[in-house]
Formats: C-alpha cells, sequence, structure tokens
C-alpha cells in the first residue's frame, strides 16, 4: 500500500525557513518522479516543486524558485521540500504526490498524504 506521510510545517515569521518532508511507503521515492502541492484557504491546490525520476532535474513554480529547494533521501525513502525566505502568501497545507511514469508533474488531482500546515506571518 502506498503511504506519504507530510511532517515538518509550523507556524514561522515572514523571512525565516522550514523544510518539510514526505515519508514514502510502499514504493521507492527512486523509482519515480515525486512533486510537492499546496492549498491554501479557499483556493484550488497548485503546483510548488517536482523532481525527475532520472536525473533529478527539478522544477518549480515561479513564486518560489530561488526560494524552495526539492530534494529526496533514496536511502531514508524521503522527499524533501526546504523553504526559505517564507512570505505570508506561502500560507497553506503542502502536500507530497507520487508522479506515475509518463504523468505531468503539475497534475494536482493525484493521491497526496494528509499534508502539513504552513503558516508563515507578516
Amino acid at each position: 500500500e502506498v503511504q506519504l506521510v507530510e511532517s515538518g510545517g509550523g507556524l514561522v515569521q515572514f523571512g525565516g525557513s522550514l523544510r518539510l518532508s514526505c515519508a514514502a511507503s510502499g514504493f521507492t521515492v527512486s523509482s519515480y518522479a515525486m512533486a510537492w502541492f499546496r492549498q491554501a484557504p479557499g483556493k484550488e491546490r497548485e503546483f510548488v516543486a517536482a523532481i525527475s525520476w532520472i536525473g533529478s532535474s527539478t522544477y518549480y513554480e515561479d513564486s518560489v524558485k530561488g526560494r524552495f529547494t526539492i530534494s529526496r533521501d533514496n536511502a531514508k525513502n524521503t522527499l524533501y521540500l526546504q523553504m526559505n525566505s517564507l512570505k505570508p502568501e506561502d500560507t497553506a497545507v503542502y502536500y507530497c504526490a507520487k508522479v506515475p511514469p509518463g504523468g505531468s508533474y503539475r497534475d494536482t488531482k493525484r493521491p497526496v498524504g494528509q499534508g502539513t500546515q504552513v503558516t508563515v506571518s507578516s
């Protein structure tokens, strides 16, 4: 059974940093592209970042480029999202997802974990 468990969220001040984790079970993160999404109150879920299966190329939504970094630790079977220079508009529930072969990184309808809340105060 595929399981994704996000953690690491919290309350942080403007300009602060957080590192989110996504612990995977039932599959190996090194064998799939992986993605992060977020959903703010009253808004649609949106793509944040993705890492490819082969070569570990990374992709980011424009508003987080230069501030967020996606990575994975194959030994721990865990995906990460390092978030720096956080802004109030980054406030959302963050989710991770496995991207099936040939799937779009930006597909927001993928199954996700329970999410982790990130709140950035101004």
